[in-house]
């Protein structure tokens, strides 16, 4: 499975890529697109929403299952992946990358630090 080393992870299988502006855009693993399967549909919140760290806040869809997806950092949704309405499956094609769900503007960068390293992630919750 991919787990990129620059980004940080949750028990829960999803990422966060901090970017050069301080914000954050977040999405599940590789790891927990493969465990779901073809994605059909995604929920994702309002653009402004505010999260609690640990709120859910997307829903991803497969033909097997429907999963919540956790806020692993509490701030502010600046957007939302709009094209995921169309092909969801972008998830599972690309989920670092083309099926990114969310940007988020942090409240507290400092809970980044609370996350997993990828070396962390790939021998607990991430390990295949």
């Amino acid at each position: 499975m991919d787990t990129p080393a620059s980004f940080r992870y949750t028990d829960s299988h999803e990422w966060v890529r901090t970017d050069p502006d301080g914000c954050v855009t977040i999405g599940i693993t590789d790891h927990a697109q493969d465990q779901l399967g073809e994605l059909v549909y995604v929920e994702l919140p309002d653009v402004g929403r505010s999260l609690a760290r640990g709120e859910a806040c997307a829903v991803v869809e497969s033909t097997k299952a429907a999963s919540d997806v956790y806020a692993p950092l509490s701030g502010e949704v600046l957007e939302v992946n709009g094209a995921l309405a169309d092909s969801p499956q972008s998830v599972n094609s690309s989920p670092y990358q083309d099926g990114w769900l969310i940007r988020l503007r942090p409240t507290d960068p400092s809970q980044i630090d609370a996350l997993l390293s990828a070396d962390a992630y790939q021998a607990g919750p991430g390990a295949a």
